[in-house]
């Protein structure tokens, strides 16, 4: 059966917007604190010190260049150090995206459709890589503290890398650590993360980071070094 077509461009823009998420918050989670100081990067520092896993809730929305809502989400997350990842999208629709150190994968069941992506090349500039990895900041990133604004103090990182997919990210912090996220993507568009109920170093099972693509479903993208996936067929 054909799909509407305006169902394939609400997707395309749905897909782009959780995959740059990810992406955003894979390379701050990965990246190292460079050259700027005070308080926000304290606060990086304090929440990224000893951190192997994290689990949380986020609340997410796209605006466009005119602060209006484009669209919004909900979900959990999961992540190990040092490059595993799960963002899972309860609603207002469902997408799974993780990161299993080799592959990204995302899946959305409304499409029973599956796209993989090498995970070196998905995110290599990424930022949430940061706070399991604090030592690559400084190669990664430019750092500017932004103050305290909305009670939470802020840390600007700009990309050194031209292949970034976003032109800066804003961590926000408070006492309990990252609480917010804002980056503004090559289009114009800002994304602001809310996040929550964080817990730290939880004992996470390995099933939590693997993703086999479910029977029937069409599976697109880089399906190399991955000998039970095949790519669809055209």
């Amino acid at each position: 059966m054909q799909r509407p077509l305006f169902r394939f461009a609400q997707n395309s823009a749905m897909k782009r917007f959780a995959l740059v998420s990810v992406l955003a918050l894979l390379a701050v989670l990965a990246a190292p604190v460079c050259a700027a100081t005070g308080p926000a990067r304290a606060q990086l520092e304090a929440f990224a010190h000893d951190l192997h896993s994290l689990t949380g809730h986020f609340q997410q929305t796209l605006m466009d260049v005119n602060q209006q809502t484009i669209k919004s989400s909900a979900g959990t997350l999961a992540l190990e150090a040092p490059r595993q990842f799960r963002w899972q999208t309860t609603t207002p629709y469902k997408q799974l995206i993780v990161a299993d150190g080799g592959h990204v994968w995302m899946y959305e069941p409304d499409l029973d459709q599956v796209t993989v992506r090498n995970q070196d090349s998905a995110s290599g500039h990424s930022p949430l890589t940061v706070l399991t990895d604090i030592g690559r900041l400084d190669k990664d990133f430019t750092s500017f503290e932004l103050g305290t604004r909305q009670g939470l103090d802020w840390l600007e990182l700009k990309p050194k890398s031209q292949q970034a997919q976003f032109a800066y990210v804003e961590l926000g912090f408070d006492a309990t650590g990252l609480r917010e996220m804002q980056f503004k993507d090559l289009t114009g568009n800002i994304t602001r993360i809310v996040f929550s109920d964080w817990k730290r170093n939880p004992a996470l099972p390995a099933s939590t980071f693997n993703f086999t693509p479910p029977k029937g479903a069409d599976v697109i993208g880089d399906t190399s070094n991955i000998p039970q996936v095949h790519p669809l067929a055209h």
